[in-house]
């Protein structure tokens, strides 16, 4: 079908780079950055130590690399633990890693329905290596944001000072940590001073093609680009790869909010439109990221036997003669659907999503 117009809102992970990141990448400064001599990944590491309070930072080729590395550096004697939740990316998206590459033990704690989790929980979880029978607790691992949901600062807060009482660090998996950022209205280093180390990815909503940084001490740092090397993650001229990294952070980590606002005004599109089908809670929408149930009574009608939500994906991504509009959304789990939204989502995609649900419904 000629002029289809496609509309992906998977995940921000399918931003393109932009047009200043491309022409920045092609006249980028470079050197070999295992030898620490390309400037401009030179320049993107000391701007994010400084954005986020550290004193050091590294550019590490992706976040689940920048996690590994991070949860690595803090566990020095295999067989440590790492204290999580149990709905955390490290725990469940990045194949269990830390436990194949780095003999580093998960211990699940239990996320709440907000994200956060129960401290006392952390605190009988905690083992400090006094038992030999037991591992060691080495790290305790937060993400924010988790699932699209904002984590309170008051409880990394709560989360550091009982790790201080444990002596042990705490380390963020930042992923989106520029849309906490945002939702909280705060500076980055509001937010950073809670935790020891943390991961930040370039791309996901930030347009950066590729690539992750992750900041903390100086020593953390060290040990992080011995761990990068042998992983594989030593890359050389990497300058063309961190200048649109640089734009990431110093720019198109300040428009975010135009992102949360479409997410909140889809999903009270959904509301308005079909309040029998979709089930959602509008202030569970806290950033870019939407996550809705389909109920297969009102939606399917004739063909109960399917399962709701992919339906509903597959019939948004399919053009129509009458409405030539593909929407790609993500079929989450048996029960949600979600949709996010990013800087290559215009307010006229915005539109023509509205006009495809309206289609869609009514097939």
């Amino acid at each position: 079908m000629a002029n289809v117009r496609t509309i992906d809102i998977r995940s921000d992970t399918v931003t393109q780079p932009t047009q200043e990141m491309r022409e920045a990448m092609l006249s980028a400064e470079v050197g070999d950055d295992v030898y620490g001599e390309d400037p401009t990944v030179n320049r993107l590491q000391a701007i994010a130590a400084e954005m986020f309070g550290k004193e050091d930072a590294l550019f590490v080729p992706t976040g689940t690399m920048g996690n590994l590395i991070s949860i690595l550096a803090h566990c020095q004697e295999r067989g440590s633990e790492v204290l999580l939740g149990n709905h955390s990316h490290i725990y469940i998206y990045e194949q269990g890693g830390i436990a194949q590459l780095g003999g580093v033990v998960p211990r699940p704690l239990r996320n709440l329905p907000d994200g956060t989790f129960d401290l006392e929980e952390l605190r009988y979880l905690y083992n400090p290596g006094t038992d030999p029978h037991r591992t060691k607790s080495a790290v305790v691992a937060i993400e924010n944001t988790i699932c699209g949901k904002v984590i309170p600062i008051e409880f990394m807060a709560q989360v550091k000072k009982v790790a201080n009482e444990l002596n042990i660090p705490v380390h963020l998996d930042g992923a989106r940590m520029f849309n906490a950022v945002t939702a909280l209205n705060i500076e980055p280093t509001e937010l950073t001073k809670h935790v020891d180390s943390l991961n930040v990815c370039l791309s996901k909503g930030l347009c950066a093609p590729v690539g992750s940084i992750i900041a903390g001490k100086k020593d953390f740092i060290t040990r992080a680009k011995r761990l990068r090397k042998v992983l594989g993650g030593g890359m050389r001229q990497s300058g063309v790869l961190a200048s649109p990294g640089i734009i990431a952070l110093t720019k198109m980590s300040k428009r975010l909010q135009h992102d949360h606002n479409k997410a909140k005004k889809f999903g009270k599109a959904l509301l308005e439109l079909r309040p029998d089908v979709f089930k959602l809670n509008l202030d569970e929408i806290q950033t870019n990221m939407v996550l809705f149930g389909v109920d297969p009574a009102n939606f399917l009608k004739n063909t109960s036997n399917a399962n709701a939500v992919k339906e509903f994906c597959a019939r948004m991504k399919k053009p129509t003669s009458d409405c030539p509009v593909s929407v790609e959304l993500l079929a989450y789990d048996e029960r949600n659907a979600r949709a996010v939204f990013h800087n290559d989502v215009s307010d006229e995609d915005f539109d023509l999503i509205i006009i495809k649900l309206h289609h869609v419904l009514k097939e």
